[in-house]
């Protein structure tokens, strides 16, 4: 009887640890990688690494909702690429048109015929959030409004924007049927943006003047007075959209952008945001290996013996107990055949993090090599024969 009750015992012993072991064994793997606490105050939100466009955290990030005057994100982005590429120039003065002077909500309340430059109705549109601001520049760029809307939702598909649709240029939603997007896409045309570094002279404003210094310009987005490393970017709210943001910050080399919909009052979003962008900052960060020089390789065929390498610039984002166990494999011929042309390909660095792959930066030729022909060895042969040179 007793040996009978050991037996159980063990049994009962063996059972537990059979159990137990994979559910500690998955509680420790799922404690390794960083998780937002709590339940965002907000319909939706997403925080994203700028430099890769990496999902680090998202709630809802799909849902298609009202974002207010964060729509001018698309108005910004269009403008930049005009000005970057040539179209517009932020000296440029211009005269406002009575549609654009008729606009409510946040305005600088632009009169009809008065000029104004682009540099100033810039900083009334990304400063102020001025819905006559946006719609003077639109019509500067299409022509109309409606021609400029058209753009923007183009160049939302052309992003891979797949729950967005705009219906004017700065997110009054009074009259609107369908003007939605969600926090991923606009994680997503706020990155396009943040592509353009001319964008951070203006949404880093706190505050400034426009019309030589009559009128005071206060920036709507409060975290980049109160949030250390704050680009930007856009904020917004009205009734039916509640409060928005896309908030973007950088510190030791990383950039995040964390869009916030829906949240039910300004300082609840506020707060929302910089907590996103707390839990990325405490808990990634940049990863970088600069550009280098690599060991030569040896010419074959060529008028040169030899070339010399250089590896691209490489980032990556990764949780920061990642960082310091990060490994390079590197791969190139030991030798190549001529001809080879100045910046080639001709090998790559795999960067690995706990053995897996998180990415790689090309080597390239750092001079070119041309093959050897007759006309090119006859001077060698030449030096060779009067002075021994070596061929």
């Amino acid at each position: 009887m007793m040996k009978k009750r050991i037996l159980i015992a063990i049994l009962a012993v063996c059972l537990c640890f059979t159990v137990l072991l994979p559910v500690k064994a998955q509680s420790a793997a799922e404690a390794a990688a960083p998780v937002y606490p709590g339940e965002p105050d907000a319909l939706s939100c997403i925080l994203m690494d700028a430099g890769t466009g990496t999902v680090l955290y998202e709630y809802h990030a799909d849902t298609a909702l009202p974002p207010a005057s964060v729509t001018k994100v698309m108005t910004m982005l269009l403008i930049f690429e005009a000005i970057d590429g040539g179209m517009l120039n932020r000296t440029d003065v211009i005269r406002v048109s009575e549609t654009a002077a008729e606009m409510g909500g946040s305005q600088i309340y632009l009169a009809p015929g008065e000029e104004m430059s682009v540099d100033d109705l810039l900083k009334g549109l990304i400063v102020a959030s001025a819905n006559d601001a946006a719609v003077a520049l639109a019509e500067a760029i299409c022509g109309s409004e409606e021609a400029f809307v058209v753009r923007m939702n183009e160049r939302a598909a052309e992003l891979g924007m797949k729950n967005t649709h705009f219906e004017n240029t700065n997110g009054l939603d009074d009259t609107t049927e369908n003007h939605v997007t969600s926090a991923r896409d606009i994680a997503i045309m706020s990155r396009e943006l943040m592509r353009h570094e001319t964008v951070f002279e203006y949404t880093t404003i706190w505050m400034d003047t426009i019309r030589g210094g009559t009128f005071g310009l206060s920036n709507t987005n409060r975290l980049v007075r109160f949030y250390q490393g704050a680009t930007g970017l856009k904020t917004g709210s009205t009734s039916k959209a509640k409060f928005c943001i896309s908030a973007t910050a950088e510190r030791n080399g990383l950039s995040l952008i964390a869009v916030v919909m829906g949240s039910p009052t300004r300082d609840a979003r506020n707060a929302l945001a910089a907590s996103l962008l707390d839990f990325g900052f405490a808990n990634y960060g940049c990863y970088r290996s600069p550009a280098q020089s690599m060991p030569e390789v040896r010419v074959t065929g060529g008028v040169g013996n030899t070339l010399t390498s250089v590896k691209e610039d490489f980032s990556v984002t990764l949780e920061k107990g990642k960082m310091a166990d990060v490994e390079m494999r590197v791969d190139i011929p030991e030798k190549l055949q001529a001809p080879i042309a100045k910046g080639e390909k001709i090998g790559t660095v795999t960067y690995l993090s706990g053995g897996k792959e998180i990415g790689t930066a090309d080597i390239l030729a750092e001079h070119g090599v041309e093959k050897i022909t007759f006309f090119s060895l006859f001077p060698k042969l030449f030096a060779w024969f009067l002075m021994g040179e070596k061929v």
